[in-house]
């Protein structure tokens, strides 16, 4: 069938059929390297796309909020003049309070929150997504809908009670629904780094029994508003702040600050980058790869290509030929990496449904992201083929059918280098092949420095999160609990804490919400209040010391001061929006750093005597007996003043855990995705070398020279070149990290730049391995060769 394909095929192309045959191996390294980048590509704008239409169709069928505007208690006629502020499309009022809840499957104490749904029919701003079950009827207090994910995690359905403590008071909660919400795509709680479905969980209940629950009759503290298309967004804000302002609102912000949405935008703006920056690394490797092996050809079939256009084949068909041989190896790239692609971006999605809670999350690539790749694919191939492809087209008939002269080197740079007796006869003659082929060296170099910079910047991202986590949660936060009452308390309820059994150490901090501004910037904080020297938790410089704030000072974190443009010793303007709301100017101390958050602190009496208030505290920070937290957790979840509860040990186990889960993975992939380029450079560099070296080493072997001698001069080249490229791949890999740790950075959190010496060497290791592997698949050719006939060979 084969024999009858090829007679019907016309005689150029049944030697492009007989060349492609020949060259498989190294075709297919070459495409190897085409379908990593297409497959990167693939993946990151398939997930964005997916992601971006997802979460539009999500949040505009279930008209999620363009503004929250919390309040502490607003009487209930403030909605007319919220619905009438110009933009505003829809708007709504609703309670919600947070909550303790008291699960039968673990000690810990669940933290979330209770929120009130209309009486009736359903909500004008962010709707819920009923998964089964109904709402709760308006004058039942125990029937709430539950949030899917927090029913998941703990086996709870319909009918089942959830206790909770909810603004001091126990209730025996009845579940009727189960829900997702448009506000809780990404379910963590305030503060956390990663979600834990264990711990966090939120109810909703009916306006009128939640109300009655938490003497809110008449008023609501939360309005979620929805926008025109034209609106101003800031104008919005500055008017709901101007009306709500007599109530207590710590004021009003948009998408950028809601938890949930930011955190899904920062996911997307990271496989931006990565779809950005990782696959014309593919390509660039590819092109080169292209340009060496189709030279090597042109060059071997020298002679038939003057036979070719001896027999009245034109010079654009000679092209076309070669070129046809090109888009042949770029089409089997693009078919293994769109097919890579669709794999790992169908398991992707599986992973993002574990942390994304949509109500569906369907992995599509658009036929727009396959044409663009498959078009800057074929052109960087092409390209890379088009000066040895000119050169073919070049030759004529005459020229093409003499031999070359041999090119003079005598002058050539290095070359005293190759005659230094210092070296042994094998290494001037591996010298000499290098120096020989300069740009083509070069670009081995490059090539396989490619692949040891990917691996860096890939291996980076574990770094960096070792370093988050240990400055986080070992260094500034040393705090096994944190404990938040549902309101501020006198310093009396901080004692009680601090009392309990199992508790060692405890220190009290206050919150307050503030606006900072400094020049035209302006930034919505909570600023901490802590003690002076304080242990548990606390802001740190550069070399992990403590900073501690001067009398009346402030200190800020680097990102929050950055956002501000604002340095140490500037002045800001400090707007507290709560109590008495003064309105102050204060010295910024100091800057500290920080990965996860942004934060303003300042010694806790300063902060107490700004606000005009006792020793009042917001909350504390505790560290406490291992063999007592069980005791210790029955009391917190008991306790009326306490409204949430963070626990630093699971929220860092479950950071290492989403680490080994996703991350884990993902550098999987990309070290495959480097081993690829490594082994199509070194591959083809070696095929290359053998093929022009064939007829020299078997004369050596004639001479005498051992298949080790010659195995040496062939492979030592490749050696040198990889350990040229070792140190270059070490700076690239440095770089891209840098860049990496810039781009993937967001307000939620901040990657620190540092690389581990073992990054180093296990990518050059990896590099060294498949160097190793490569060599050897062509070393077993120097042993089947055929001195006699590789003689008779002439180039």
């Amino acid at each position: 069938m084969v024999g009858g394909l090829l007679n019907w095929l016309s005689a150029l192309d049944r030697k492009l059929v007989r060349d492609l045959w020949r060259m498989k191996a190294q075709g297919l390294a070459i495409a190897l390297v085409i379908a990593g980048g297409v497959s990167v590509h693939l993946l990151a704008a398939g997930m964005l796309s997916s992601l971006e239409e997802t979460r539009k169709a999500y949040y505009e069928r279930y008209l999620f909020a363009d503004i929250w505007a919390p309040a502490v208690r607003a009487p209930d006629a403030l909605i007319h003049d919220i619905r009438a502020i110009d933009g505003v499309q829809a708007a709504e009022t609703r309670i919600r309070m947070p909550a303790l809840f008291d699960m039968e499957t673990m000690n810990e104490p669940a933290s979330g929150a209770v929120i009130s749904l209309p009486d009736a029919g359903e909500p004008a701003v962010n709707r819920l997504h009923l998964v089964r079950g109904r709402f709760p009827s308006s004058e039942q207090r125990e029937e709430i809908v539950l949030l899917q994910a927090f029913a998941d995690a703990h086996g709870l359905d319909l009918g089942d009670t959830l206790p909770a403590t909810i603004y001091g008071g126990r209730s025996e909660l009845r579940i009727v629904g189960i829900a997702l919400s448009p506000e809780y795509v990404y379910a963590i709680a305030p503060g956390e780094m990663v979600p834990d479905d264990r711990l966090f969980g939120v109810a909703w209940m009916g306006r009128r029994a939640l109300a009655r629950s938490v003497n809110q009759d008449g008023a609501f503290n939360e309005a979620v508003i929805r926008l025109t298309r034209d609106a101003s967004e800031a104008a919005v804000i500055a008017e709901l702040d101007r009306i709500l302002d007599p109530y207590g609102a710590p004021g009003a912000y948009g998408r950028r600050d809601q938890v949930s949405d930011a955190f899904v935008s920062s996911e997307m703006e990271q496989l931006e980058t990565m779809g950005s920056v990782i696959p014309p690394i593919f390509l660039l490797v590819a092109a080169f790869l292209v340009n060496v092996v189709i030279g090597r050809m042109i060059a071997v079939q020298r002679a038939g290509i003057g036979l070719m256009k001896a027999f009245g084949y034109s010079s654009t068909e000679v092209t076309l030929h070669y070129l046809k041989m090109v888009g042949a190896i770029a089409l089997v790239g693009l078919a293994l990496g769109a097919a890579a692609g669709i794999w790992l971006g169908r398991g992707m999605a599986v992973l993002y449904m574990e942390y994304f809670r949509f109500p569906f999350l369907v992995f599509d690539i658009r036929l727009a992201d396959f044409a663009l790749v498959g078009g800057i694919a074929l052109a960087a191939i092409l390209g890379g083929a088009a000066f040895a492809v000119r050169r073919a087209a070049a030759l004529n008939p005459a020229e093409a059918m003499t031999p070359p002269p041999p090119p003079d080197y005598s002058r050539a740079v290095g070359t005293r280098l190759t005659q230094s007796k210092i070296f042994d006869q094998q290494t001037r003659m591996i010298l000499r092949q290098i120096v020989r082929w300069p740009w083509r060296a070069g670009l081995t170099v490059a090539g396989v420095a490619a692949s040891g910079a990917l691996l860096i910047g890939t291996m980076f991202f574990t770094d960096a999160l070792d370093e988050m986590i240990e400055t986080s949660f070992t260094i500034a936060n040393r705090q096994d609990v944190t404990v938040v009452f549902a309101e501020p308390r006198s310093q009396s309820a901080f004692f009680s804490i601090a009392r309990q059994p199992g508790v060692m150490a405890a220190e009290p901090f206050r919150a307050v919400p503030a606006r900072l501004r400094h020049g035209p910037a302006q930034e919505r904080i909570s600023i901490i209040g802590a003690p002076l020297e304080a242990n548990l938790s606390r802001l740190i410089d550069e070399r992990g010391r403590t900073i501690t704030p001067p009398p009346g000072g402030l200190i800020l974190t680097a990102d929050l001061a950055a956002k501000l443009g604002a340095r140490a010793g500037d002045v800001i303007g400090v707007e507290i929006t709560e109590g008495r709301r003064p309105n102050l100017e204060m010295p910024i101390a100091a800057i500290a750093r920080s990965y996860v958050g942004s934060g303003a602190r300042m010694e806790i009496g300063d902060l107490n005597r700004l606000m005009g208030e006792g020793p009042v505290v917001s909350g504390a920070f505790l560290t406490v007996d291992p063999d007592s937290t069980d005791a210790l957790y029955t009391r917190l979840k008991e306790a009326p003043a306490v409204a949430g509860v963070s626990l630093q040990t699971m929220a860092m186990q479950r950071l290492d855990e989403l680490m080994d889960e996703s991350l884990g993975t993902s550098i999987f992939v990309f070290v495959i995705f480097a081993g690829l380029i490594a082994l199509g450079v070194v591959y083809n560099a070696v095929r290359i070398s053998y093929a022009e070296r064939q007829r020299e080493l078997a004369s050596l072997r004639v001479l005498g020279f051992s298949r080790g001698d010659v195995s040496y001069i062939l492979l030592g080249e490749v050696a040198f070149l990889t350990l040229l490229a070792l140190p270059v791949g070490a700076a690239a890999g440095t770089g891209l990290a840098w860049y990496m740790a810039s781009a993937m950075s967001s307000d939620m959190f901040r990657l620190p730049f540092i690389i581990a010496p073992a990054t180093y060497g296990f990518a050059a290791i990896v590099v060294l391995a498949i160097t190793a592997a490569s060599s050897l698949l062509v070393r077993r050719q120097i042993d089947r060769l055929d001195m006699a006939e590789a003689l008779k060979t002439g180039e």
